[in-house]
């Protein structure tokens, strides 16, 4: 009866001339790592890209607003009293069409769509009140004003809708 020894018998050498095989297994931690890393980049940067618009926010402690199925209308006065919808210039002449033909748009939906006004802080607030008359009038009730979050807080859209006459 032949008993193979310590050395592991006829299989192979082992000390120090031994070779190993190469490892088949792909360490896959550092790419995940990675990847979770740039996902939580482009989750926080990509809010910060979606508003073309420069406009300097004032702040609030306001808490945010629900969000909606549905992509609301951007409505921004610049800091230079240039009115925007979404990313295309409104001249101030031209603002109530505009705004009828969104309310005309709406009419045709079950829910009407919210308006995101974003104001530069330095407006003076007449401008601003000037603006929100005409959605007012046009039919555009459900209005939010979009504010940056202060030190503590992040940033807030404050729900107007189905604001006061």
């Amino acid at each position: 009866m032949g008993m193979s020894g310590p050395s592991g018998g006829s299989s192979g050498r082992r000390g120090r001339g031994a070779r190993r095989a190469p490892m088949s297994e792909i360490n896959v931690t550092p790419l995940v790592d990675v990847m979770l890393v740039l996902l939580i980049i482009f989750m926080i940067t990509a809010p910060l890209l979606a508003s073309a618009v420069p406009v300097d926010l004032p702040e609030s402690r306001a808490k945010p607003g629900e969000t909606e199925e549905q992509e609301p209308v951007q409505l921004s006065i610049n800091g230079d009293d240039t009115i925007y919808i979404g990313e295309e210039v409104v001249p101030e002449a031209e603002l109530p069409a505009r705004l009828d033909a969104l309310a005309a748009a709406q009419k045709q939906g079950e829910r009407p769509q919210q308006i995101m006004l974003r104001a530069d802080k330095g407006l003076d607030y007449g401008r601003v009140m000037r603006v929100m008359g005409e959605l007012n009038r046009a039919g555009l009730t459900r209005i939010a004003l979009v504010t940056t979050g202060s030190d503590s807080e992040p940033a807030a859209v404050t729900d107007g809708s189905e604001t006061a006459q």
